[in-house]
């Protein structure tokens, strides 16, 4: 340690480490313990314990936040300390530092590695007198005080408090140490010049923390008052319970019962319906409280009570109104909404007819939900949705017993109890999807809840009692109805709602999706423009589907992304080509169904239809020398295995008529392959296609690139209706092809096209085979076929 006297004559001054402390103070004649964690501070103490007598400087910071303060960032008063005690440990140096006196800063010497100062004995205030006699005396008597409100069993000797203290300012630091006062107060009672004033600053302290310590004993001792309380209460309530039980007098859940008997006066409920749930009541007042029975119980009162037996929504039957909510809310459908407006027109004209329960019938996205929701608006009703997609318990449509715990009503019943009127518009999602099992069909359940002669009355095994289903406005929706049972099907008024044209969803997107989708990003019409152009774009090579739902997706992506231009500060209007879909949506991910520039011999195109719209199949056709059976690959269902086997029939049979040499047929073997082999197929629309590939292979004739085909061949070589056509159309015009083979018996179907693709397309209706092939093959097959 470097020890000499200042200029000043009288003062002692060293040249020490600084240790600065955050948030607190080292006072004169106290210990205290320190954990040392920053480098420059484990450097000053160091430094400290490699001098003889360990000592350093400790000063408080001024600003608590600085993990590296100089000299202006300390106060100028000190403590100088000497290390009593170190332990060293991961996080740094522990250590107990022992106050020695006080000092003042004078100059730094160091900032690297560790701050290292000069600085000056500062004496300690001595004055003394009676008053400061007297804050002393107080001062003892507050800490005793303060002692016992905190350690109320403590029993303190004042005279044994002022022995252990050197002196008045002694106690005076011990007592802010003790309080844990902020290290502003603590550094401003180091910095006192007189004994007195260190003595009050300490008193008000202790006279604040004495009050605090009043009061937190009051509220505890309230808190533990109420707490015996209702203890008290408690024991008190359960001993006038049994004296009830006794006497036989009223039981406590009389409150609640009697509400409910106060709810059920008021209710509007048939004589059938009141009767029961009288009974219920009845019954209820004779359950214990405890038992479970009771709350099942009250929770099947509680359900009576909120269905809406008898409470109704007026029907707003305005033809051009629901017109209207229908075309604002869908483009095109004309057929589907002509049907919905025609039994609205006789709801409308008798008001006791049965609602129809339709059936919509489309691939997805093609809005067969939305369309019950816009029903809904158009005639007043509430509405509401119930999913039947993967249900395989029939309990989930007509209700758990309330034998069973956790037993609870079928979810029609459930949706009735949520609109709170028994006229909603109720849609029944995915009834193609439900399945069955060992707990129940509950398509057959379906059966009662839609059939209008039984619905009047249905009984939910919950609920038990007759409701009344038949002024419910019942809507399924499907994607197929292969699956749909033939009694549930029988019920159905059947809407078929096929896929889109490209026109149409070109129009669905500018009226309905981009606004919906620029609405949603927080862009306005100026902000964000999506050419006609762009739309067609992102029909053709960014979705493939029937419906619009991939389509929105996508748009509402280039919605979004150019939304964080706009967040990033971009003010200039986006208008967005096709070109810029690269950048926005990625690589595109479907290639266009170009028709092949050239189709070899024993190669045509067929048409087929899948739940998410048309699609163009090749059915190609190779001679295998020296075999003779026929070869059928492609993942092929059975009934497309045997419209390739009829038709392979009818050419070897007719072989003289469509000029092939029969001889074929006894040396060669036939290979018919169906891209692509990853996806099934089946169904007997691809028998003309099959056929044409098979004169085309025979008579080595290569079929026109421009022609597609569908329709069921038989035997005798009749070509018989199919179904899809507006899909498989649609499919072949997407491709680029521009003639279609139909069967004759679908000609009634093409007025369900587009105007445009009909103006578009060339149409050939055929009934028999000879027909096909003289479309397809005119040169290579005799006229007289």
């Amino acid at each position: 340690m470097n020890s000499e006297t200042l200029a000043n004559g009288d003062a002692r001054g060293w040249t020490l480490p600084v240790l600065p402390l955050k948030n607190t103070v080292l006072f004169p004649y106290l210990f205290i313990p320190l954990s040392v964690g920053r480098p420059a501070s484990r450097a000053a103490v160091e430094a400290a314990l490699a001098s003889e007598d360990k000592t350093l400087v400790v000063v408080a910071q001024r600003d608590p936040t600085n993990d590296a303060p100089g000299i202006d960032g300390l106060h100028t008063i000190g403590t100088r300390a000497t290390i009593k005690k170190m332990a060293r440990s991961d996080e740094g140096i522990e250590i107990l530092v022992l106050g020695l006196e006080r000092v003042t800063l004078q100059k730094l010497e160091q900032t690297e590695p560790y701050l290292k100062a000069r600085v000056a004995d500062l004496p300690l205030p001595s004055d003394h007198d009676a008053e400061t006699e007297a804050l002393h005396r107080a001062v003892l008597e507050q800490s005793k005080k303060v002692i016992e409100l905190t350690q109320p069993e403590a029993h303190v000797n004042v005279q044994q408090i002022a022995a252990q203290t050197a002196g008045p300012l002694h106690l005076a630091y011990l007592v802010s140490s003790m309080l844990g006062m902020d290290a502003q107060k603590q550094q401003e009672l180091l910095e006192t010049a007189s004994i007195r004033q260190a003595l009050n600053t300490v008193s008000d302290s202790l006279a604040h923390e004495s009050k605090v310590l009043e009061l937190r004993n009051q509220i505890s001792d309230k808190a533990q008052t109420e707490i015996s309380k209702e203890q008290r209460e408690y024991m008190l309530r359960h001993q006038m319970e049994d004296i009830q039980k006794e006497l036989g007098d009223i039981n406590p859940e009389k409150a609640e019962v009697e509400l409910l008997r106060e709810q059920l006066t008021q209710a509007a409920l048939p004589d059938e319906i009141r009767k029961e749930a009288e009974r219920e009541l009845r019954r209820l007042e004779r359950i214990p409280p405890a038992s479970p029975e009771n709350q099942l119980t009250r929770n099947y009162l509680e359900l009576i009570l909120e269905l809406p037996w008898q409470k109704a929504t007026e029907d707003r039957l305005d033809m051009p109104f629901a017109q209207q909510v229908l075309d604002e809310d869908h483009y095109g459908l004309e057929d589907v909404k002509q049907r919905i407006i025609e039994h609205l027109a006789v709801l409308k004209l008798n008001p006791k007819a049965k609602a129809p329960i339709l059936c919509f019938v489309g691939p997805p996205g093609v809005g067969k939900t939305s369309l019950g929701q816009s029903i809904a608006r158009a005639m007043n009703r509430k509405f509401e949705r119930v999913s039947l997609g993967g249900m395989h318990d029939e309990a989930e449509l007509r209700g758990h017993r309330r034998t069973y715990i956790g037993a609870m009503p079928g979810r029609v019943i459930q949706a009735l109890r949520r609109a709170e009127v028994n006229n909603p518009v109720v849609m029944l999602d995915e009834v193609d999807k439900l399945g069955h099992d060992f707990r129940g069909d509950p398509a057959a359940a379906l059966l009662e809840i839609l059939d209008p002669a039984q619905n009047h009355s249905f009984r939910d095994n919950y609920l038990d009692l007759p409701f009344d289903l038949s002024k419910v406005f019942f809507i399924t929706t499907a994607n197929t109805l292969d699956h749909v049972p033939p009694a549930l099907l029988d019920r159905l008024e059947i809407l078929r709602m096929s896929g889109y044209s490209e026109e149409e969803k070109v129009e669905i997107a500018k009226r309905y999706i981009v606004p919906r989708q620029r609405e949603e990003a927080g862009l306005t019409a100026d902000q964000l423009v999506i050419p006609d152009e762009t739309i067609k774009r992102v029909i053709s090579r960014y979705t493939r589907e029937a419906g619009v739902r991939q389509m929105e997706k996508s748009l509402g992506r280039v919605a979004r992304k150019i939304a964080v231009r706009f967040a990033e500060g971009k003010t200039d209007p986006v208008t967005v080509s096709p070109a810029d879909l690269q950048d926005l949506l990625g690589p595109e991910r479907v290639m266009p169904e170009q028709v092949r520039r050239e189709l070899p011999a024993g190669v045509a195109t067929g048409l087929a239809w899948t739940e998410t719209g048309g699609e163009v199949l090749y059915v190609e056709a190779s001679l295998l020398p020296g075999s003779h059976s026929l070869r059928l690959t492609g993942q092929l269902g059975d009934v497309m295995r045997e419209s390739a086997k009829t038709a392979q029939s009818f050419v070897w049979a007719h072989a003289d008529a469509l000029g092939i040499d029969p001889r074929q047929f006894r040396t060669s073997g036939v290979h018919i392959h169906v891209p692509a082999g990853a996806v099934p197929k089946d169904g007997p629309s691809a028998g003309v296609a099959m056929i044409a590939a098979l004169a085309s292979l025979y008579t080595h004739t290569p079929a026109p690139t421009d022609l597609a085909m569908t329709g069921e061949i038989t035997l005798t070589g009749l070509v018989l209706p199919i179904g899809g056509v507006k899909e498989k159309v649609l499919a072949a015009r997407r491709a680029g092809i521009r003639r279609v083979i139909l069967p004759s018996e679908n000609a009634k179907d093409l007025r369900d096209l587009p105007e445009q693709v009909r103006k578009e397309m060339t149409f050939i209706l055929v009934e028999n085979v000879h027909d096909v092939l003289a479309a397809v093959l005119p040169a290579s097959v005799p006229a007289a076929a």
